[in-house]
């Protein structure tokens, strides 16, 4: 931790990537205790082709320069893709600073936590792991009942006094812009409701004593497509085009009334192509923050920092295309870093004069696959834990 004296208290950094980019630079900025990365689509997209090349990027990253001064690691991989009922693909990453004294990680089975020594990665056996909870979600709850990937996966932390959850999790996508675009909420935000409900009433039943917690990963979570589609096409006509087969929607098409009739937006299952993305852009995409609704629902049981970066969404995986979007899907803050309530109180507890906490997307300008990076960055001040007399108490080591 060279270089300026730190502020006070324990630095934490939480990113997700969905799907594992370098993150040297956001580390080498806020020097954390504790760095957790939380992947998801680890091993990329096509992970039947791919996954061999896991071990060598997670070697990499254990052994890369921003790591060198992290003397305890935990990774955990799901990397066991011929089990259709298990397979997740997610990948947790828990980095220790070698000046962090006395962190504890929690074991489900016994019911303890224990200190965490030396460096040790898991992917074969996470079934097995009593240090993780890993659950894909039920098949009744996939659309169509295609049992795709999406699941969780559960660590919980006990440093400075303050035992907290980190949840890696993975919800579901918009497998079409047109049905999307049919209703408000759409029925794709009622599907992400109920696996999210289920992740948050899991981690807080009665079979372990409550903590706060923090999940953070690809909630998918999607701006309200049909209100969208109406504000930014207001004055548009929409002309419906059809197969000829089956009569089905199969595009849409939205005309200025004037202006010699210019495209404004052609929508298909997989084609969302406006002519203005700057309008995703320009101030980081602020305007359409009013029609991000999906986490109102849990407005009670989830909190999240103010959002000031643009869409994390769908980018161009071109690299000489950093800053576009892809025409597949209207942009959004598919990445969040989303806590309980006293989880928050936990983050913001930390601000002082100095500003210690950010909450911020990676590589704004750099082609890192179709979503970028996001992190909350903030430090747990000293004692922080402390008036939670039963926190402590709980930290029984092994």
């Amino acid at each position: 931790m060279a270089g300026k004296a730190a502020a006070p208290g324990t630095a934490v950094l939480l990113v997700t990537a969905n799907v594992g980019s370098l993150f040297d630079d956001v580390v080498h900025a806020h020097r954390p205790h504790f760095l957790a990365l939380h992947c998801q689509e680890f091993g990329g997209k096509n992970y039947e082709a791919s996954m061999s090349h896991v071990d060598k990027f997670v070697k990499e990253l254990l052994s890369s320069d921003a790591m060198k001064e992290y003397s305890r690691a935990r990774v955990y991989l799901d990397e066991n893709y011929k089990s259709q009922e298990q397979f997740t693909a997610l990948g947790s990453f828990y980095f220790l600073h070698e000046s962090l004294k006395n962190i504890y990680q929690f074991d489900f089975k016994a019911k303890k936590f224990k200190k965490v020594t030396g460096k040790e990665i898991y992917s074969d056996t996470l079934e097995s792991t009593p240090m993780l909870e890993k659950e894909k979600f039920p098949q009744d709850y996939f659309p169509e009942c295609k049992w795709s990937r999406k699941g969780f996966l559960r660590t919980r932390w006990c440093l400075a006094d303050c035992a907290f959850d980190l949840v890696n999790i993975h919800l579901f996508h918009d497998a079409s812009n047109l049905v999307a675009w049919e209703t408000s909420p759409s029925v794709y935000s009622g599907i992400r409701h109920k696996a999210l409900g289920y992740v948050l009433d899991r981690i807080v039943d009665h079979r372990f004593e409550k903590a706060s917690y923090f999940v953070f990963g690809d909630f998918n979570f999607r701006l309200d497509s049909k209100s969208v589609v109406e504000t930014l096409c207001t004055k548009a006509t929409m002309q419906t085009v059809r197969a000829a087969d089956t009569n089905e929607v199969v595009k849409l098409i939205f005309r200025e009334s004037d202006n010699d009739r210019k495209v404004m937006l052609q929508l298909e299952k997989k084609l969302f192509d406006y002519f203005n993305q700057e309008v995703f852009r320009d101030d980081n995409g602020t305007a359409l923050l009013e029609f991000d609704k999906e986490l109102s629902v849990f407005k009670d049981r989830l909190h999240e920092l103010d959002i000031s970066f643009p869409p994390s969404y769908p980018y161009s995986e071109d690299c000489s295309q950093g800053r576009q979007y892809m025409n597949t899907r209207c942009p959004a803050w598919c990445d969040r870093v989303l806590m309980s309530p006293s989880a928050k109180e936990l983050v913001l507890r930390s601000e002082s004069e100095e500003k210690v906490v950010t909450y911020d997307h990676i590589g704004p300008n750099v082609c890192m696959g179709d979503h970028k990076p996001v992190f909350l960055a903030f430090r747990i001040a000293p004692g922080a834990g402390k008036p939670h007399a039963r926190v402590p108490k709980c930290c029984v080591v092994q």
